[in-house]
């Protein structure tokens, strides 16, 4: 894969390298503590009610399992744990 970055004259590759390693920084920074966020709040469901995020997960898109308001919380809590560590292994990946 190949990135164009295309940037006003007048600004130095080390410059735009840096704006961009820092960006990437910044948005890691970010990932990872809405994993720690999420990851907290499946462990919580996971204790109160003794199952696994995966395995709840499963149950509640087969339709499984009622309609509490804990599991739609518990869904969204899941689905932003398992959308942040995508976004953490892409921005693992690039470097500049």
């Amino acid at each position: 894969m190949s990135i164009t970055v295309n940037v006003k004259k007048g600004f130095s590759i080390q410059e735009v390298s840096n704006v961009i390693r820092s960006a990437l920084a910044f948005d890691e920074r970010i990932a990872k503590h809405k994993i720690i966020k999420y990851t907290n709040i499946c462990i919580n469901f996971e204790d109160k009610y003794g199952m696994d995020s995966d395995v709840f997960l499963k149950k509640f898109e087969s339709g499984e399992l009622d309609d509490c308001n804990d599991f739609f919380d518990w869904f969204a809590a899941k689905k932003g744990l398992d959308t942040w560590n995508k976004k953490l292994d892409i921005l693992s990946g690039i470097s500049v």
